[in-house]
């Protein structure tokens, strides 16, 4: 059985859309997939099991990208294509069965959007897939048995970063509560993630520096070795949330109740203001410190 699964070009829809992939491989457990996504996101899917192709999709002008996705696609007779873009490549195709996301912003969490493309009640949880090599590379960078405290201060938009001086005034108190405590500092690659991150870094003591040292698989790796992962809004914070660590997402002027990380152990902590619209100065390190310290707590209480 051959799977044609056209997904996100951004990291964090990438993220959200593998509780569905997950779905299909437990329903569907010898079937080939191939997978069409952005670059930025094609490490999400490097360790998926059953993967016969990954696509990296570039958008082109005039919507080229999609005429050239198609002439990779057509030649294949797809048992099950799923198009979570909306577009009119999968009619396309030659497919045997079709399932295509509606388009367009609509009020509900993403999660559940994604859910109903397949007709799925209940929105299966997104995973994170990584490889034995990637876990040799967490346990080779990080110290064992050290409470991890992962930290990403970075993201797409300006607008949705916390002030890096509350990163370090929230990790210095929550490791007043946790004796030896070290950051882990991630972020993406490039100058614009590292200078966002510089002014964390350099504020804490010891704290580990894996801003663009790593592949994405590499990255879920050593989150999931963190006790703790807390980042703005952003494509990180959504693959630490399925990874299964303790997840918490600060948010402002985006709407958590569309946007909120899914995983087993997730919290938002929400700026002040109109939901959706409140700046992240609006967010005192207070409220991130009690949601943090709330979400340690259920941490304790579920088995690993």
């Amino acid at each position: 059985m051959r799977i044609l699964f056209i997904t996100a070009t951004r990291l964090g829809d990438a993220v959200l859309s593998t509780g569905l992939l997950n779905h299909l491989l437990r329903t569907y457990p010898d079937a080939r997939f191939t997978i069409a996504c952005g670059p930025v996101a094609a490490g999400v899917f490097a360790r998926m099991p059953g993967l016969e192709r990954l696509i990296e999709v570039d958008k082109r002008k005039f919507d080229l990208h999609w005429l050239t996705l198609w002439a990779r696609c057509v030649g294949t007779q797809w048992d099950l294509a799923v198009d979570l873009r909306g577009s009119a490549l999968t009619l396309l195709l030659p497919a045997r069965r079709r399932a295509i996301m509606r388009g367009g912003r609509r009020p509900g969490h993403r999660l559940t959007h994604l859910a109903g493309t397949l007709g799925l009640a209940d929105p299966p949880l997104p995973v994170a897939w990584t490889a034995p090599e990637d876990l040799a590379i967490a346990t080779a960078i990080l110290p064992p048995e050290v409470p991890l405290i992962g930290l990403a201060p970075t993201a797409n938009w300006d607008g949705k970063i916390w002030p890096p001086d509350r990163f370090v005034a929230l990790f210095q108190a929550l490791a007043s509560q946790l004796p030896g405590a070290r950051a882990v500092v991630f972020g993406g690659p490039g100058a614009t993630e590292r200078a966002a991150a510089t002014e964390v870094l350099a504020a804490i003591p010891n704290a580990i520096d894996l801003v663009g040292r790593l592949t994405l698989p590499q990255a879920a790796a050593c989150i999931a070795r963190c006790i703790l992962f807390v980042g703005n809004d952003s494509g990180l914070t959504h693959l630490a949330a399925s990874t299964g660590t303790a997840t918490l997402a600060l948010f402002g002027p985006t709407p958590a109740s569309e946007y909120a990380p899914a995983g087993r152990l997730t919290a938002v902590a929400l700026a002040e203001g109109p939901p959706g619209q409140a700046p992240m100065l609006a967010l005192p390190v207070r409220t991130a410190l009690l949601a943090a310290e709330q979400l340690l707590a259920r941490a304790h209480r579920v088995p690993a």
